[in-house]
């Protein structure tokens, strides 16, 4: 008899997958569901971007197989977008790999780093792919709590406590996603020292910066931080892009190696269009990001706040990126009671807070990724249902 192999055990169909499902079904029947659920941008990229992907593609020579380490006109946008926004230098061509995307950095960086049984640390809540990626791959994944006492940011004094002996892996995301607490130097101070006191590599999933935020930061702003940490960062949110699978990772020249080493082995590189598209992007102006981004997010987020406040969820007003993170009432048993009611009593497709671990299970999650007169109107469905 044919069956799966024994990695399908250690994971389940990823929550939006199997939840989409519903919410098709849903439509399918007329429900017309407003989702606030997923972060995905809705707004184009900027026209320069657009313009020299169909210049690249109408070149005949063009669609040909790519180098799987970028083309230079990529790596070369990316260090000046690092040194432009971070004052980070970078070797473009040492320092970086482009990749399809961080979520497929997240498997070349496992598989470079990471033996089977070997552990991660990983934070909860968390992007809920560290874990199953992890487990998918034979590691085992030790959670580390973020609390909103603590601002979302990592406890050092309890890291110190556990047995760290066999871990090669740490992962953080600042801005945090769920929670949107945002980057802090001394938090990436001393998970550089903690990095290299533990002969641990920390892995920097920094694909917010520009989302609602003053102050963009990176990890590798901190001195010494290029020797035992990993940045990746996307396009995706930043540049309206998610479709286009567009991110990179910077590190040292050793540990690109490594990595390309398996990315190498894995796909055959991007086609030329979208990187020389993408290096386009990486020069939009400081009026784009603001106008296409900034402004229209802060509206949503206006919209958003005006949810929680009747959902009667209590939220913290710094945080940042595309989210809004707030806690539900103590009446509810959990946060899936109250999303799944928003979801069939108002039509309105919330995330509960459970599927980025434990420490969201009292939480919910608006996307500010829905065009405005979505959002005013999820509002106006969410106040029928819970002012009534």
């Amino acid at each position: 008899m044919i069956s799966s192999a024994d990695r399908l055990n250690e994971v389940q169909e990823y929550y939006f997958s199997r939840k989409l499902k519903e919410v098709a079904r849903l439509n399918a029947e007329g429900r017309d569901i407003i989702s606030l659920a997923i972060g995905s941008p809705d707004m184009p990229p900027s026209p320069q971007t657009i313009e020299r992907l169909c210049e690249v593609a109408k070149n005949p020579d063009a669609h040909g197989y790519q180098p799987t380490m970028g083309t230079p006109e990529l790596r070369e946008a990316m260090a000046r977008f690092y040194q432009r926004w971070y004052g980070v230098t970078l070797d473009p061509k040492t320092e970086i790999q482009p990749l399809i995307g961080s979520k497929e950095g997240i498997l070349h960086v496992t598989l470079a780093f990471v033996n089977p049984g070997e552990e991660v640390l990983v934070p909860n809540p968390g992007y809920p792919t560290y874990t199953s990626l992890s487990k998918i791959l034979g590691a085992k994944v030790l959670n580390y709590n973020l609390l909103e006492d603590d601002g979302w940011q990592p406890d050092f004094e309890a890291l110190e406590r556990m047995d760290l002996s066999r871990v090669r892996l740490m992962w953080t995301n600042y801005p945090n996603m769920p929670t949107g607490g945002n980057a802090r130097r001394a938090t990436y101070e001393r998970l550089v020292r903690f990095a290299k006191e533990h002969d641990i590599v920390v892995v920097n999933d920094n694909p917010y910066s520009f989302i609602l935020n003053d102050q963009p930061l990176s990890l590798l702003q901190i001195d010494g931080a290029k020797d035992c940490c990993i940045e990746f960062n996307s396009m995706s949110k930043s540049h309206n892009m998610p479709g286009w699978r567009v991110g990179m990772c910077a590190t040292n020249a050793t540990f690109i190696s490594w990595i390309l080493k398996i990315k190498s082995n894995i796909d055959s590189g991007t086609f030329r269009g979208i990187q020389l598209a993408a290096a386009a992007a990486y020069d939009n102006s400081e009026e784009w990001h603001r106008q296409a981004n900034i402004d229209t997010y802060r509206r949503r987020r206006d919209v958003a706040e005006q949810i929680m406040q009747t959902l009667g969820c209590a939220y913290d007003p710094d945080q940042v990126g595309m989210f809004l993170w707030g806690k539900i009432p103590d009446h509810y048993q959990d946060a899936e009671q109250l999303t799944e009611r928003v979801l069939h009593e108002a039509r309105v497709f919330i995330t509960p807070g459970f599927i980025f671990g434990s420490n969201g299970a009292r939480y919910v999650r608006i996307s500010l990724c829905a065009k405005d007169d979505r959002m005013k109107e999820a509002l106006e469905r969410i106040k029928s249902i819970f002012n009534s």
